[in-house]
């Protein structure tokens, strides 16, 4: 049996990627979807820890793991790097004299600690003083009932708070005003402000030509066909060939010529410039980078279970997350992408293949297990390789961005 790992990113106030919290469950024989339990964590630390590490699973950044009581009693988390994880201790645990021993342990081992979903009681007061954050879930303790709370634990010294469940931009600026300094949750991958003014073509074909430059066998003659349909983008794209930073022995005659000199290398990092500059303008480069790992996650669904859809389920991917990206509605964007019938209705959300694979891969990304078994029968799917490819799309992702970077 597979152990399934999903991770959700924790931002700073900056809108910075700085950990993820792994979520971890047994595939189709949880049932417990949102709570990860002992046997699971277990499972994560055998699987995964022992294996590859959580440093692999994070990309590098630290990983919040949940510990429930029985882990916390039977040691595990000591099996895990002090320097890699940030340990989550569940708010199932009781504030016992006994568990106090067992966390002040871990204290005492270099590891930090961190209280979810926390509901403060006097029997919480002395693993305060261990602890070095505090998560509020805010659906189950709105900003607006935590205030008086969350300004005592601000003076409390080394200990950070973070928000989680932040579903709105609002919501994020709130709890920066009231002192969080961390925060997790879709506010990220939601549209901040729509807005009635059409949207400039050039969007819809600066992310067609990053789909194209993600590809294994970058197509330049695709490319510049892309190029020649907005005239800026082959302006800039002209601009770069004669601004000096290349020695130029021939004349430049055509946008294809100007990409082949370029090369492959140059081109994805140009690709990657215009997609900062004016597609992703102050948006967190997280939302980007799951854009990439979903692509691959939702192609190599395909090619289990349709073949013949893989490229199309690459884009529906990439897509999926534009009306984030651009703040726009989805419905507004669509119709600016000359794609398939396919492909504009599984990003408005009508029931096809496409749309079943992006479903899984969204329960996958959230840890919506329940709901993940659900979308998996509706492909009618096994859900046992989705570790696998959702490990290998991470690892894509990752590759793409040190090429770039």
């Amino acid at each position: 049996m597979k152990v399934f790992v999903a991770r959700q990113a924790i931002f700073n106030r900056k809108k910075q990627v700085v950990a993820y919290e792994l979520l971890f469950r047994d595939g189709k024989q949880n049932c417990f979807p949102n709570i990860a339990d002992d046997a699971a964590t277990a499972r994560l630390i055998m699987d995964n820890q022992l294996n590859l590490g959580t440093r692999y699973l994070t990309s590098g950044k630290k990983a919040l793991i949940n510990i429930g009581e029985e882990s916390l009693n039977q040691e595990l988390a000591h099996f895990l790097p002090s320097s890699d994880v940030i340990l989550e201790l569940l708010e199932t645990i009781p504030p016992t004299k006994d568990n106090y021993e067992r966390v002040r342990s871990l204290f005492h081992n270099n590891y930090r600690l961190a209280l979810d979903d926390f509901n403060y009681s006097k029997d919480w007061e002395p693993f305060l003083k261990l602890v070095r954050l505090i998560k509020f879930d805010l659906v189950e303790s709105p900003l607006d009932t935590i205030g008086p709370l969350v300004e005592q634990l601000k003076t409390r010294k080394n200990l950070k708070l973070l928000a989680e469940k932040v579903e709105t931009e609002e919501e994020f600026v709130e709890a920066k005003k009231m002192g969080f300094t961390f925060f997790q949750g879709y506010f990220f991958a939601k549209p901040t402000m729509i807005s009635q003014q059409d949207i400039e073509i050039n969007y819809a074909i600066v992310m067609l030509i990053y789909a194209e430059v993600l590809k294994p066998n970058m197509n330049l003659g695709r490319i510049s066909e892309l190029f020649a349909q907005d005239t800026a983008l082959a302006y800039k794209l002209l601009r770069l060939i004669n601004s000096g930073v290349f020695p130029i022995k021939n004349r430049i005659e055509s946008l294809k010529q100007a990409l082949v000199y370029l090369g492959n290398e140059r081109v994805l990092k140009f690709v990657n410039l215009i997609m900062t500059a004016h597609v992703a303008t102050n948006k967190p480069t997280e939302l980007t980078r799951l854009s990439i790992v979903r692509s691959r996650f939702c192609e190599l669904i395909a090619q289990q279970i349709a073949p013949g859809i893989a490229g199309m389920s690459f884009l529906a991917g990439l897509f999926s997350l534009l009306d984030a990206i651009l703040d726009k509605p989805m419905e507004l964007l669509v119709g600016r992408l000359p794609f398939p019938e396919m492909i504009h209705d599984a990003l408005l959300g009508k029931s096809n293949t496409l749309y079943y694979i992006l479903n899984v891969v969204r329960a996958y990304e959230s840890g919506s297990w329940w709901a993940l078994q659900e979308a998996c029968a509706m492909l009618n799917m096994e859900d046992e390789s989705l570790p696998d490819f959702h490990a290998s799309a991470v690892t894509w992702a990752d590759m793409y961005r040190d090429h770039v970077y």
